[in-house]
C-alpha cells in the first residue's frame, strides 16, 4: 500500500472487516498490516505446538555406585547403562563417597574410567570425571553411530553357509 496515514489505514481495515496490526513499531515510519489478528494468533500458536512436538527430549539416566561396590553389582549397573545408551538416553555415572572414602578419589576415578571403557562401543564421554562435593561423576552420551542400529544390522545379515 505504501505510506498511508493512520486514519486512512484504520478506515481501510474497517472496510475490509479486518484488524490493523503494527508489525514493526521501531521502524520509521512504523509498519502495519491489515489482517485477521485472531487467525494470526491461532496460526502462530499452532506452529509453536508443532515445534514443541518436533523437539527431542533427551533424558538423563543415572547409575549410582560407591568406591566399595563389587564388580558383579557394577556389571548389572553397566548393563542398564548400556541399554539406556542404546535407546539414545544420556547416562550420568556417579560414585558417592561416604566417610573417609573421600581421601581416596583415585579408586573412584579408576572405576569411572573402567566403566567408560566397558561402554566405549555405545557411548562417548561427554563430561569427564569430576568431583562435586562428596560425589565424583561423569556424563556419557550415546555415540553418533547409534549402538542399537549396529546390533540390529548384525542380526539381519544372513550367516554364510
Amino acid at each position: 500500500m505504501g505510506v498511508v496515514s493512520t486514519r486512512e489505514a484504520i478506515k481501510m481495515a474497517r472496510e475490509a472487516e479486518l484488524d490493523l496490526v503494527e508489525v514493526a513499531p521501531n521502524s520509521v515510519p512504523p509498519v502495519c498490516r491489515i489482517m485477521d489478528f485472531g487467525k494470526f494468533l491461532y496460526e502462530r500458536e499452532k506452529k509453536d505446538r508443532e515445534a514443541r512436538k518436533a523437539q527431542t527430549k533427551i533424558e538423563i539416566k543415572e547409575i549410582r555406585l560407591r568406591p566399595k561396590t563389587n564388580e558383579a553389582h557394577r556389571d548389572f549397573k553397566v548393563d542398564d547403562a548400556r541399554r539406556w545408551l542404546e535407546h539414545n538416553m544420556k547416562v550420568r555415572v556417579t560414585i558417592r563417597f561416604r566417610g573417609r572414602e573421600i581421601t581416596y578419589p583415585e579408586i573412584a576415578l579408576e572405576d569411572l574410567k573402567e566403566i567408560a571403557q566397558q561402554l566405549s562401543e555405545v557411548s562417548a564421554v561427554e563430561q569427564p570425571p569430576a568431583i562435586e562435593g562428596r560425589n565424583m561423576s561423569m556424563l556419557l552420551a550415546p555415540s553418533k553411530g547409534g549402538g542399537k542400529k549396529k546390533k540390529d544390522e548384525a542380526e539381519k545379515q544372513p550367516e554364510p553357509s
